[in-house]
């Protein structure tokens, strides 16, 4: 029997439901599904040690959006928090935005059935983008400003010390290819993450996972996808997905050879001077041992 602590929010009327710890229920999985559970939860394991995402005692806030990528997301670190001795908490998080038709309860039944503690916060943040824009290719960029202040908000206010979005590989390489593309510069998203304030720490425990893995996974578990609702089309971002599948169909393993050059930068053949010091080779030249600078009389 799985026990529910409401706590009642009493300036936003929201409840926040923490419920006991339960262990995530193993469905009989074919060895080819076993595999690819393995290699999921091996996977985001090792960004974690490799960029130090999650530390003892953390308490981490997850994003959830109802998608494949955030479910598969609270999933891995759900299990990870079972086998880990590092000892952390997890609280799924979901802003209610007022998307229209968005099935908010389906949302919370799932969270029900994995057993962790959540938050859903209320914000009509939908009404406040299409207010200011009609055209709805401009919708991105606003909503993404006011969920992210809304974030880190709830994130003070529930003493979380980190917080977990579901972005996997494909999202850090198309985010590399649309910079370069449309910004004209090397820029794409980082594992880890420190707000311009200071105040909050934002990791990607999935960087090291294909986005197909992540969707036949979420087929494997019979997840419940709520779709994309807002009506907002991002062509550009639309045009690198559609690059990034042309990739795959042609040349199997660029995407992953793409965003193995991130990890492998080298500033000298690079033409930033902001990153490597062109200016003054010379003086390195004539100072390192092998061509010793003569002393004059």
């Amino acid at each position: 029997m799985i026990k529910i602590k409401p706590v009642v929010d009493s300036e936003k009327e929201v409840v926040v439901e923490e419920r006991e710890k339960v262990p995530v229920t193993r469905q009989r999985l074919s060895f080819e599904n076993r595999k690819l559970e393995k290699r999921i939860v091996r996977l985001c394991a090792k960004a974690i040690i490799d960029f130090n995402l999650i530390e003892d005692g953390d308490k981490i806030m997850v994003c959830i959006s109802g998608g494949k990528d955030s479910y598969a997301l609270l999933d891995a670190l759900v299990r990870l928090q079972g086998r880990s001795n590092v000892k952390f908490e997890l609280l799924a998080f979901c802003v209610n935005q007022h998307l229209p038709d968005f099935p908010l309860e389906k949302l919370v039944n799932h969270l029900k059935k994995i057993g962790v503690p959540y938050h859903i916060e209320d914000q009509d943040t939908f009404s406040i983008v299409t207010s200011k824009y009609q055209d709805p290719r401009n919708y991105c960029s606003i909503c993404s400003r006011l969920r992210r202040g809304i974030i880190y908000r709830v994130a003070k206010e529930q003493g979380c010390t980190k917080i977990a979005l579901g972005h996997h590989m494909d999202d850090v390489v198309s985010t590399l290819l649309l910079n370069m593309y449309y910004g004209g510069r090397l820029k794409s998203m980082p594992p880890k993450l420190l707000s311009d304030a200071k105040e909050h720490i934002v990791i990607r425990p999935l960087i090291y996972i294909r986005e197909k893995d992540l969707s036949r996974w979420c087929r494997v578990q019979n997840y419940e996808i709520i779709p994309k609702l807002c009506g907002a089309d991002d062509k550009c971002r639309r045009e690198m997905k559609e690059l990034i599948a042309e990739m795959d169909k042609k040349t199997p393993g660029r995407v992953e050879n793409i965003f193995k050059s991130l990890t492998r930068v080298s500033t000298s053949h690079l033409v930033d001077k902001e990153c490597f010091d062109f200016c003054n080779l010379e003086e390195e030249r004539l100072g390192s041992p092998k061509n010793p600078k003569i002393p004059e009389d």
